[in-house]
């Protein structure tokens, strides 16, 4: 009986979800400039996805929460930014790393709306979920590639993918974002593997980007060649965990970011990793639990006694580097900037 109404209340709530998604126009449009900046959390749920992001005009998304257990971990993390509600939630597709834990956000936070694919399954995690959406009466819109979230002007939060309803597998179902905000740009993928990247760049989307979150944990069946040439990021995030079964990320998937010279930022190593942008220049949130090479945000080099930022391309060797917390100290001890990643006079 409880399988029956489960079933019921899925075609129920997609049939309200195309209606009120209609042709996937913006849904939010000011054209303010923001005063205050961009943060992009990439969570660390272990081997999962979650990523929430606080844009500018002070609305809120976050994108996916990583397995069942992961739900605490990310509850806590959004608690501890002093946020009570979630404008945007989008369950990319329904794995239970990347929707496991939403079931427990949901009950944690008012939730405005809510975005997911075309795609259902029968698991007790995605019934769970849908449960939990119908206790909120909140209402799934569909996500297709073209519809646009918010349109700012200076800001904007748009849907690259799925453009099809009949992908073979799963992880091309996958939603896939791209932040604009000024001249900075995030596309954020969740398993999206190569027949939706394949769509993306056939479709002629405006793919360029400063930051890439590498598809399905850095698998050898997303990041293709021709994608990441038209993204053609300067930093890629890979979400994974430590040891992980599966053997994340593979090494295919690695040789074709370096091959691109992209710095390659993942999070059993990095921990939480947090972008910050002011819509001219990217920074990372500082001291990120890193491991043992990366303490401060500049990093010298005490042979040529030139110094970097943190996620600079060319960092010298572990023992060869020594870390300080401003330029200004770095100068002070007798250190020149980095030409390509320190511009001159700031930072």
């Amino acid at each position: 009986m409880r399988r029956y109404r489960i079933h019921s209340l899925i075609s129920v709530i997609l049939i309200i979800g195309i209606i009120l998604t209609g042709c996937g126009g913006p849904i939010s449009h000011t054209s303010e400039d923001y005063a205050s900046g961009l943060r992009v959390h990439f969570i660390d749920v272990g081997q999962g996805d979650s990523t929430f992001i606080e844009f500018p005009n002070g609305k809120t998304s976050l994108i996916d929460a990583g397995t069942r257990g992961a739900g605490d971990r990310v509850v806590e993390y959004i608690n501890d930014l002093g946020i009570d509600k979630i404008d945007y939630l989008i369950a990319t597709h329904p794995h239970e790393d990347h929707i496991g834990g939403l079931p427990e956000v949901i009950r944690n936070f008012d939730v405005n709306r809510v975005y997911m694919p075309e795609k259902t399954t029968n698991t007790l995690i995605f019934e769970e979920l849908l449960l939990e959406l119908e206790n909120k009466d909140l209402t799934i819109h569909l996500a297709k590639g073209g519809d646009v979230i918010i349109d700012g002007g200076k800001l904007k939060y748009s849907i690259l993918a799925p453009n099809t309803d009949n992908y073979s597998g799963l992880n091309d179902f996958s939603i896939v974002t791209k932040i604009e905000y000024g001249y900075n740009s995030i596309i954020i993928t969740g398993d999206a593997e190569k027949n939706s990247e394949r769509e993306m760049v056939e479709l002629g989307y405006d793919l360029a980007a400063d930051v890439l979150r590498i598809g399905h944990h850095g698998g050898k069946t997303s990041s293709m060649e021709e994608f990441l040439i038209a993204v053609d990021p300067d930093y890629s995030i890979i979400s994974v965990g430590k040891g992980n079964t599966y053997g994340h990320p593979h090494r295919e998937t690695l040789n074709r970011l370096q091959k691109i010279d992209s710095q390659i930022m993942r999070t059993d190593e990095l921990g939480d990793i947090i972008l910050i942008s002011d819509g001219k220049e990217l920074k990372w949130e500082e001291n990120l639990g890193a491991g043992d090479s990366i303490k401060g945000q500049y990093i010298g080099n005490q042979n040529t006694k030139v110094f970097h930022h943190m996620n600079c391309k060319s960092l010298p060797k572990e023992g060869n580097r020594i870390i300080f917390e401003s330029i200004e100290e770095a100068k002070q001890r007798g250190y020149r900037p980095h030409k390509v990643c320190i511009k001159e006079g700031g930072n």
